[in-house]
């Protein structure tokens, strides 16, 4: 597979990089008040363009399909919100014997316990080809569980020392 015919196939990630590359270029143009203004772009506008699209694109009988998985649903909701979390609580057991800074443990940790971002769950469905009505019910539903069930996931595998959490941790 030539050089085109693999960038045509793979254009999605493709595209990632080159974000990231200019991001790291110029970081201010994404800045919180640069000219991109993610603060509004980001949270209002991208985030409904993605799920106004992703609702134009799918028939209701696919919607009421992909609901119907729960096997799916279940796997899904059990890896994101319990075996990945702990996975990571496991790997921070590691990493607090270390000398490696408290902030990006705690970092770490936040990011661990917290379901993947909608607007990634379902483009990057969309664009292997994969069940998108599933993966718009799964990040819909993921985000709404850690939303009430927040306190619990922070207090159970993600609380992996206390004292981090509580600001205590000496350097």
């Amino acid at each position: 597979m030539g050089l085109k015919e693999r960038l045509s196939k793979e254009w999605f990630m493709f595209c990632i990089l080159l974000v990231i590359v200019l991001a790291k270029m110029d970081p201010s143009v994404g800045a919180k008040g640069g000219p991109l203004k993610p603060e509004t772009t980001i949270t209002y506008i991208a985030v409904s363009t993605i799920f106004f699209n992703s609702g134009l694109s799918l028939k209701t009988e696919e919607l009421t399909s992909a609901l119907m998985h729960i096997k799916l649903h279940l796997f899904v909701q059990i890896f994101t919100l319990a075996f990945f979390p702990t996975t990571i609580w496991l790997f921070l057991q590691l990493l607090s014997i270390t000398s490696i800074n408290e902030w990006l443990l705690k970092g770490l940790q936040t990011v661990g316990c917290m379901p993947p971002p909608v607007s990634s769950a379902v483009i990057l469905t969309k664009a292997v080809g994969g069940n998108e009505a599933a993966a718009i019910f799964n990040s819909a539903f993921g985000s709404f569980l850690d939303l009430s069930q927040s306190r619990s996931t922070f207090g159970s595998p993600c609380n992996f020392r206390k004292d981090l959490v509580d600001g205590e941790a000496k350097s």
